[in-house]
């Protein structure tokens, strides 16, 4: 039997459960991430299971998200994972070492490897051959301790790379076609697999970029097979020895193919307000440009700001522009510094950030009122820059420098012409002076035994959540449209601090449906909570997309609400709703969404018995006067999970 590399993997650690179409199973986690911005959480979960030591091959906690530190909460987050990844057997990797997806590639990630992050951007190692695949930080808790993750047997969508990368078109122009092909939605349950002749010609950096922000596709994970090009920067990174040549057999048969020939793609944009609102740079026009962001885990290797800056060499930043450069790592940052592409950058009117995630995650640098930002980033949902009503496009970094230069929308293919630039060559580096000082390594096992885990005040265990009721007799406190995305839910930006603190967190869940002058989502849930009411949100398609925070779930659980129901709930979060005891449902007739309002009353007799059992629930809304149904969509496993008041309930069971 042939097989693709996905299914190659998935099988080499399959330890539950059988891997036909459909059908759940269970594999083995080789490696585990977390950040600070879901990490508290994720760590204190683990706590909670009784737990003293991780039982992966490896596990990394990052610091990459809150670095600004605006009053005590981000640092005492800081010193906490610190402290409980050396007692833990954990790697910890400081502020200041870059951002967890871009550390990872270069210094952790391991063909063949089964990866759990508890960010949505995980599969950034798939570039090197690796599994990875984003989840909620409870999820990456059971994985440290050695429990199995939980997946649908995927399909596996195969896209064919042919032909080569012509100059000035990038490796962010190929995910953004695929986008454009495959939009954001309709993909949960598949793996994007890639490849052909054409994936020879892109570098490791190349892939992650492509890999990175499939995310975006709402696929579980994306892959590239590990070659020579995996070698060669395993070996830059003196790490040789875990390299393995891993592809899919030669007559792999994919659910479906797509072809993307490299040849043919010319420089695109996601306009607002969505990753697959693709446009070509032609198409958008040279409208007025008056901020642009380099950077991401997405768009911020070696290879990014070398381009960039061998394009601004001895030229000037548009007079309009604000441009900010935010590296991937430490190692990035000082391999720029030492061959003088800083300076270069530095020159040209660059702003150098931190390394870490700021502004894509709304941590700074948001737009004006009305004004075009430009950014490498993958998600351009509106208000995700801590703008509200903002205008944000999605490039790549040649076309980001570019518009850098002229202020404008601009196709970089112009600029010899327009400047006189010709298209900049990066050699890959075959050696590189490696420095992981800022990677601290876990404690003995002896030693872990007398560690201290410091535990500031501001650092709040996560509540339990409650076990289904027997009948659900709630009111419609949300109802909102398609595509709310995790961000909507749950915001970043200024907000991040609070992660640690639940209680605190939830006063701004769905902060952005708020209005001025009137009760917020957070007082009039918990005032219905109070008075014994279930709190029930109504929503349309594609519901939870983007970020993986388990708080768009643990917050709403804090809150009362025990029931979504909507036209189709993304993976990630689905997942994390049935892990704190959220009701996912889904809508039989998708015309009954649209006969329900907000504050309507809902009923559902014998709700513990149909999450036990049934594939559908009957639901009266009393206020309106009509039945519906909706599908509950659930493993066995789920339904147990739900039933013992999420899985870490379920999971102390099993203990």
């Amino acid at each position: 039997m042939t097989n693709t590399l996905t299914e190659k993997i998935l099988k080499a650690h399959l330890i539950e459960g059988h891997m036909a179409p459909g059908s759940e199973i269970g594999i083995r986690i080789d490696q585990t991430i977390t950040q600070d911005a879901t990490g508290t959480t994720a760590m204190l979960l683990f706590e909670s299971m009784g737990l003293d030591r991780v039982r992966t091959d490896v596990s990394v906690s990052y610091v990459d998200h809150n670095m600004a530190q605006f009053g005590p909460e981000n640092h005492n987050d800081h010193l906490y994972l610190q402290s409980i990844a050396r007692k833990s057997g954990i790697y910890h990797s400081r502020p200041g070492n870059g951002i967890c997806h871009q550390v990872h590639l270069e210094r952790f990630s391991t063909p063949g490897a089964t990866q759990l992050g508890s960010d949505s951007h995980t599969p950034t190692t798939g570039g090197a051959g690796v599994l990875s695949i984003g989840a909620g930080g409870l999820d990456v808790a059971v994985a440290m301790g050695g429990g199995a993750f939980y997946l649908t047997t995927p399909k596996v969508i195969g896209i064919r790379l042919t032909g080569k990368l012509s100059p000035w078109v990038a490796a962010k122009d190929v995910i953004l076609k695929v986008l454009s092909i495959l939009s954001t939605r309709g993909n949960v349950g598949c793996v994007a697999e890639y490849f052909g002749e054409g994936v020879a010609s892109l570098t490791i950096p190349q892939r992650a970029t492509i890999t990175n922000m499939g995310a975006e596709l709402g696929v579980t994970t994306s892959i590239f097979p590990s070659d020579e090009q995996t070698e060669a920067f395993l070996k830059a990174q003196g790490r040789q020895e875990v390299y393995k040549p891993l592809s899919a057999d030669p007559d792999a048969s994919y659910d479906r193919i797509i072809e993307v020939d490299l040849g043919q793609l010319e420089p695109l944009t996601a306009a607002p307000s969505s990753p697959d609102n693709i446009r070509s740079i032609v198409e958008v026009g040279e409208i007025d440009v008056h901020q642009v962001l380099l950077g991401s885990c997405t768009n911020s290797s070696y290879r990014d700001l070398m381009t960039v800056a061998a394009i601004l060499k001895g030229k000037t930043v548009h007079p309009q522009v604000e441009f900010g450069i935010s590296p991937g790592s430490r190692q990035v940052l000082n391999l720029i510094a030492r061959n003088g592409a800083l300076s270069d950058l530095i020159s040209s009117g660059a702003r150098i950030l931190e390394n870490g995630c700021g502004p894509c995650i709304g941590q700074g640098s948001s737009p004006g009122n009305g004004r075009v930002s430009v950014r490498t980033f993958n998600r351009n949902f509106k208000g995700r820059s801590g703008t509200r009503e903002d205008l944000v496009y999605l490039v790549s970094p040649e076309v980001a420098a570019a518009v850098a230069l002229t202020g404008k929308m601009t196709d970089p293919r112009k600029l010899p012409e327009l400047l006189g630039i010709v298209y900049p060559t990066i050699e890959e580096l075959t050696t590189i002076d490696i420095n992981d000082s800022f990677i601290e390594k876990p404690l003995s096992v002896e030693e872990a035994k007398t560690a201290e885990v410091i535990r500031p005040a501001t650092i709040v265990t996560p509540p339990a959540a409650p076990k289904p009721p027997k009948k659900l007799d709630g009111v419609v406190t949300l109802y909102c449209g398609d595509k709310i995305t995790t961000d909507h839910i749950m915001p970043a930006g200024s907000f991040l601090k609070y992660r640690s603190n639940v209680p605190e967190y939830a006063k701004y869940v769905f902060n952005c449906f708020n209005e001025e002058g009137k009760p917020t989502l957070a007082e009039r849930a918990l005032a219905n909570k109070d008075k014994g009411i279930h709190n029930i949100i109504i929503a349309g398609d594609s519901y939870g997309q983007g970020s993986s925070r388990e708080h768009a779930a643990l917050c709403p659980m804090y809150l009362g609400i025990r029931l979504v129901i909507a036209k189709a709930i993304e993976r990630i979060h689905k997942a994390n709703l049935v892990n704190f005891a959220i009701a996912p449902a889904i809508f039989d007739d998708p015309a009954d969404y649209e006969r329900i309002s907000l504050n309507d009353q809902l009923v559902a007799e014998n709700f513990d018995k149909a999450l036990s059992g049934s594939n559908t629930v009957t639901i009266k809304n009393v206020t309106a006067g009509f039945e519906f149904k909706c599908k509950l969509d659930l493993t066995g496993r789920e339904r147990e999970i739900l039933l013992a008041g999420g899985k870490l309930n379920h999971t102390r069971q099993l203990a």
